[in-house]
């Protein structure tokens, strides 16, 4: 069975509903990992998003945040939350089980907080966040879990992903301490997808409002799809749909993909 995971955040579902619904119909995608819906539950496009054929979990947040999993093959054992974070209100983790062809996936989908200044209370919060995951991970591999993680990771690992590693050095996204807090999921085992099948391609999912950073390609690399080795092992490509950023009123994230 071929098919494509999507990742994406799509700052405010409301206001990207019809972007959606284009990727939905030009890529099909089974599974779609969605962030920073900016939504409650109630206010989800349920059944939208229904019509077109998906399962539908969301943790959902007024305003700010928000996660959800789409999903054409049944969601089970859906978990809400990270567990042990200080702050569990906010709307960043959500996880699921999905079967195929009789093998059992862990699905997640994830939005990391941005951590405003290095150095700041809230970047004190996203450096917690990424110990919670990585925690959460650990369990999840020891039990031999097929996992695939798809987040808004506001990380750019290394300097292939920013467009100037030199000026973004030490600052925010590019920090000495969120890079290795991500290195420290590559060290659990898992795979940077995009990194794993393109080596020395500078592709960025990610450019700024500001300052014509889309038009000058001024961007950087953090959302990632994360999997384990057997899973992996069944990927055919990966991608980043770059051009969705340059429609009209776009998310200034790029949806990330990799295909089975």
């Amino acid at each position: 069975m071929y098919f494509m995971i999507i990742c994406w955040n799509v700052n405010s579902i409301s206001s990207r509903l019809n972007h959606l619904i284009k990727i939905v119909k030009e890529h099909n995608p089974k599974i779609i990992l969605l962030q920073e819906l900016k939504c409650t539950q109630e206010k989800f496009p349920y059944d939208i998003l229904e019509d077109l054929g998906y399962n539908i979990k969301i943790f959902g947040q007024k305003t700010y945040n928000g996660v959800a999993i789409l999903s054409k093959f049944p969601l089970e054992d859906t978990i809400i939350g990270l567990e042990g974070m200080s702050n569990e209100k906010e709307a960043r983790y959500i996880e699921a089980t999905i079967t195929i062809n009789k093998t059992c996936y862990k699905i997640i989908s994830a939005y990391i907080p941005n951590g405003s200044e290095v150095g700041s209370e809230k970047f004190i919060y996203k450096l917690e966040f990424f110990k919670k995951l990585e925690k959460r991970l650990i369990k999840l591999i020891g039990y031999g879990e097929n996992v695939i993680i798809g987040a808004d990771f506001n990380v750019a690992p290394e300097k292939i992903d920013v467009f100037n590693p030199n000026h973004s050095d030490g600052k925010l996204l590019f920090s000495i301490e969120e890079r290795k807090s991500f290195r420290r999921l590559l060290n659990l085992g898992l795979i940077d997808t995009y990194r794993e099948f393109n080596k020395e391609v500078q592709q960025f999912s990610w450019w700024d409002y500001r300052a014509g950073s889309w038009q000058h390609n001024k961007g950087m690399r953090i959302d990632h799809i994360l999997v384990s080795p057997r899973v992996a092992d069944k990927i055919i490509t990966t991608g980043v749909l770059a051009e969705t950023r340059g429609w009209e009123k776009p998310s200034d994230h790029a949806p990330v993909y990799i295909e089975f």
